[in-house]
């Protein structure tokens, strides 16, 4: 029999502010984090604009060296470790500091890790590149510019290995990368490596920091994101009929994944359970989906059933929600398909309209979402949504976050590869002992 696996600790870095309680309150409040790029110079590119997150490193608690050996969106991940941990009360120090390692108490042999990323170290590849290669000159090649912690960049192992490390997780450790489903698939992987009885403990999340010339013009080239560079706060506007394209972002979250009776034991404080994962490919095309929906569906279907939940006991519906007009169709057909009459009844809303689109990282972030708004009972909105598509015909939750009554939430993700991820989280034991309120 399978063991069952709780959420007991959530860290996000994310735009719009670090930390749980910043996250929260930007979502609640429906506003916007997007901005006009200021990580580097967007004049020339077809979309300028991005939801960034505001950053200082050392302020986050980081060291020079950590600050100085690890890209961007690593320093994102530890930092979101850090907090999980210590709202676990996993880590040595419950106060305000970050945490240095894992509590006396806590084999750490029995403690994994599994972080996602779509593009790892991009940020400092692109720098050491132009530095080695001379800026652009074919064969003006000299090796001696390389940076010293250029292996770090282009390994995306390192991203879980750094948390690893720098916690003392002893256990299973791995990074997936998987698209834009990266968070999602990395905290379904933690799933089953503690629902398997191979740890006890797993800190499981994403991060990505994609905000460079070269991923900015990779989505300019497909006309994948929006131009509304003029208007950066409505830009972001998923299952809206004048979307034109999804925002860029960046950021990470981090989850505690903990065997049920284990948080039990040490008396930790429990959000939810996650009851089911599923995943599967499209074997249509890289960036294309099709139109009926039917392998995200086929994810949901697979997750619903791994939880042992229906259809109908779907509270909420954290939407992939993109903003581009392909992929808000496929999946308002794909829930519908899955959800069938009871679609129309299940509220629906995506975050990325606030946060924008952190690829590999996105799915992480907005599985925090969901835990939340299971702990508050409260939904957040798509923002930006004002005009209906005729395609998109679900309860989208428009512009102002709604309180509701929440048991079961079912988050999904699609990514670039024609990959598609469903989670379940169930809220349906709260009144247990030890749950949060």
């Amino acid at each position: 029999m399978k063991r069952r696996v709780a959420v007991t600790g959530i860290g996000v870095v994310a735009p719009g502010g670090i930390g749980v309680p910043a996250f929260w309150e930007l979502l609640t409040a429906g506003r916007t984090a997007t901005r006009t790029i200021t990580l580097f110079d967007p004049a020339g590119f077809r979309s300028r604009i991005a939801a960034e997150v505001d950053f200082d490193a050392r302020a986050a608690g980081l060291s020079a060296e950590q600050t100085e050996r690890n890209d961007r969106y690593v320093q994102f991940a530890l930092v979101a470790a850090s907090e999980a941990l210590r709202d676990g009360g996993l880590g040595p120090d419950p106060g305000d500091g970050p945490c240095v390692g894992l509590d006396e108490g806590v084999d750490p042999w029995r403690v994994g890790v599994s972080m996602g990323t779509a593009v790892g170290g991009t940020t400092r590849l692109e720098h050491d590149y132009a530095q080695v290669s001379g800026r652009g000159a074919r064969w003006a090649v000299d090796p001696d510019r390389a940076g010293p912690y250029l292996h770090r960049a282009m390994t995306p192992s390192v991203l879980a290995g750094a948390v690893a490390e720098e916690y003392g997780a002893r256990g299973p450790v791995r990074t997936v990368s998987t698209g834009c489903t990266s968070g999602l698939d990395a905290v379904g992987y933690a799933l089953h490596t503690v629902a398997e009885g191979a740890a006890d403990v797993v800190l499981a999340g994403a991060a990505d920091s994609p905000i460079s010339p070269i991923t900015v013009a990779c989505f300019d080239a497909i006309r994948a994101t929006s131009t509304r560079n003029d208007d950066p706060a409505r830009a972001s506007r998923p299952f809206d009929r004048d979307r034109d394209g999804f925002v860029l972002g960046e950021g990470a979250a981090v989850v505690v994944l903990e065997e049920l009776e284990h948080a039990r034991r040490r008396g930790a404080r429990v959000y939810c359970e996650v009851g089911g994962f599923a995943t599967f490919g499209n074997a249509h095309h890289m960036t294309g989906l099709t139109a009926e929906g039917l392998e995200m569906s086929r994810a949901i279907d697979r997750a619903l059933g791994d939880a042992g939940v229906r259809p109908e006991d779907v509270d909420y519906v954290n939407a992939h929600g993109s903003g581009t007009v392909q992929n808000d169709r496929h999946e308002t057909a794909a829930v519908k398909r899955s959800l069938g009459e009871h679609a129309a009844a299940a509220p629906m809303s995506s975050i990325k309209s606030m946060v924008g689109h952190s690829l590999g990282a996105i799915g992480a972030i907005e599985l925090a979402a969901c835990v939340l708004a299971l702990a508050h009972g409260v939904i957040p909105p798509t923002a930006n949504y004002e005009t209906p598509d005729p395609e998109c015909d679900l309860d989208y939750v428009p512009v102002t976050a709604r309180e509701a009554r929440l048991r079961t939430v079912l988050s999904v993700g699609s990514g670039f590869g024609g990959f598609q991820s469903a989670v379940v989280l169930d809220g349906r034991g709260r009144r247990e002992a030890g749950w949060a309120a």
